[in-house]
């Protein structure tokens, strides 16, 4: 038994365009066709899947028949497809990177996060994006091992050769704890009371940093790789911890942690760079991206940070 023939991306067009202006007519008229040749067009469409796609019979109409409803599916499909692949293509013509992989500091507020990748989707509707959210060192580490084609990195503050960098703002970081942990309830305001109670720390999983420990004055800690788990663990009350303010901002309004008062322990800013590898360049969708996480802090606390050739 022979098969159904292979239709032409044009036919399915047509087919589309009758079903989505509802008639043979509306079809012409927004091809720019006669109705002939739209007709035409679909009954060679038939011809060649071997069934009729409309139910001409018992209305005016053109009625999906129960096959036609199947190859609308398929047909939808094959048309985005080919729109991705055109996009694609004119994205290429243009330099545009055909794939993008960001990493992320995890003190990163989730606002900022959100806000800048629903802003590169909209620039950036095909690009495949690859984000990993990493701590400290490891952010540097992947960006220049070429893991990750940009990155936003946290601290150290430190010009790092073969990257170029440029300041993106910061995050206010607080220390903080459960309301019955005892530098909490005991009222200890003494200086190195916080050296006497475990600190959750957030370990850095590169070797760059190995070692190095960023805000860490108590003697005894609790290591964690995550953002989240060193959350968790505050709010069970089994140490305290410096955190970025926006996320802990709804526990310290409901009361679950509270800001720790002690006149050696007093957080700070914890600065952002977007960077990149000297001797590659992000491209269109790459810059675009950073100029985004560069515009959503103002002018003034971009241009006060270093800023590097990008």
């Amino acid at each position: 038994m022979k098969g159904p023939g292979v239709p032409t991306f044009d036919q399915l067009q047509v087919f589309l365009t009758v079903v989505d202006e509802g008639s043979f007519a509306g079809a012409a008229r927004k091809l720019n066709r006669a109705t002939s040749v739209v007709s035409y067009s679909i009954a060679n469409l038939e011809a060649q899947l071997g069934f009729s796609l409309f139910d001409r019979a018992s209305t005016r109409k053109p009625n999906l028949t129960e096959a036609g409803k199947i190859v609308l599916t398929e047909t939808r499909a094959v048309a985005n497809g080919v729109r991705r692949l055109r996009a694609k293509a004119q994205g290429l013509l243009q330099g545009i990177e055909p794939s993008l992989s960001v990493v992320l500091d995890a003190m990163l507020p989730a606002s900022r996060v959100l806000g800048a990748l629903k802003t590169f989707r909209f620039q950036f509707p095909t690009i495949p994006l690859h984000v990993r959210t990493e701590g400290l060192g490891a952010v540097t580490e992947l960006v220049l091992n070429g893991t990750a084609s940009i990155g936003v990195s946290g601290p150290p503050d430190v010009d790092i050769d073969g990257l170029d960098r440029m300041g993106i703002g910061s995050v206010e970081l607080i220390p903080v704890a459960s309301p019955d942990h005892p530098l909490v309830v005991g009222g200890d305001r003494r200086i190195g009371a916080g050296r006497e109670h475990v600190q959750i720390v957030l370990t850095d999983r590169s070797e760059r940093t190995k070692g190095i420990d960023l805000g860490v004055v108590a003697t005894h800690t609790w290591r964690v790789a995550d953002l989240p788990t060193k959350h968790m663990l505050l709010l069970e009350g089994i140490g305290w911890g410096n955190m970025p303010v926006p996320l802990v901002r709804d526990d310290l309004i409901s009361g679950r942690l509270v800001k720790i008062t002690l006149p050696d322990i007093k957080g700070g800013n914890y600065r952002f760079f977007a960077i990149h590898r000297s001797d590659d360049p992000p491209g269109p969708a790459g810059m675009f991206l950073i100029e985004t996480f560069a515009n959503q802090v103002p002018d003034w606390a971009v241009s006060s940070c270093d800023v590097h050739a990008l």
